[in-house]
């Protein structure tokens, strides 16, 4: 007998069929919402597996606790070699120029926001992957410089310049700033 079948099969009662639907209603609410995981865990889980993927491809080999901020370094630089992003070299004739009117032979790059964002999500996969926020290499200097660096060089190639935000304490500010936080009460 088919379970769409009736009510009043033998074993079963009105309440038992009632169970069975809401247990199915409370599977299909919270299964596919919590099994699945977000756009940014998903690219975080595969950004962490091709780092781990490129550790295992040296050689020799690399493991995590051997790894440090020069195997991060090298990392980028790999993967330089599949950007999508023209960055102008100095003697180029368009370096400088924001929209370029002709294709020239400078390099492709990763591009500086997508080097960023990966740092943050590998900084954040090694430390939930049991490292230490101390020996996080993600987290290193020589990492923040050279992503400085990167932005940069990026941004004279084009002719953006790039300005540093500053921390200011007035007043005007502090108001501006705590009038668009959202509180929750």
């Amino acid at each position: 007998m088919s379970s769409s079948g009736s009510h009043g099969a033998e074993g079963s009662s009105p309440m038992d069929h009632y169970h069975h639907y809401d247990q199915q209603l409370q599977a299909y609410q919270s299964g596919p919402a919590a099994a699945t995981p977000s756009r940014y865990e998903s690219q975080k889980r595969r950004d962490w597996n091709t780092f781990g993927q490129y550790l295992k491809n040296q050689r020799p080999p690399v493991t995590l606790s051997q790894c440090n901020c020069n195997h991060v370094l090298d990392f980028l630089r790999y993967l330089d070699q599949f950007g999508k992003t023209k960055v102008h070299l100095q003697g180029c004739m368009f370096y400088g120029q924001p929209e370029p009117p002709a294709p020239c032979t400078c390099p492709l790059r990763q591009a500086w926001g997508s080097l960023d964002a990966l740092i943050g999500r590998l900084r954040a996969a090694y430390e939930e992957n049991g490292g230490s926020p101390e020996t996080n290499p993600f987290a290193s200097a020589s990492i923040r410089v050279y992503l400085r660096e990167v932005r940069e060089c990026q941004a004279k190639a084009r002719g953006i310049p790039y300005k540093k935000k500053r921390k200011s304490t007035t007043k005007g500010n502090a108001e501006e700033s705590s009038s668009s936080t959202i509180h929750f009460s």
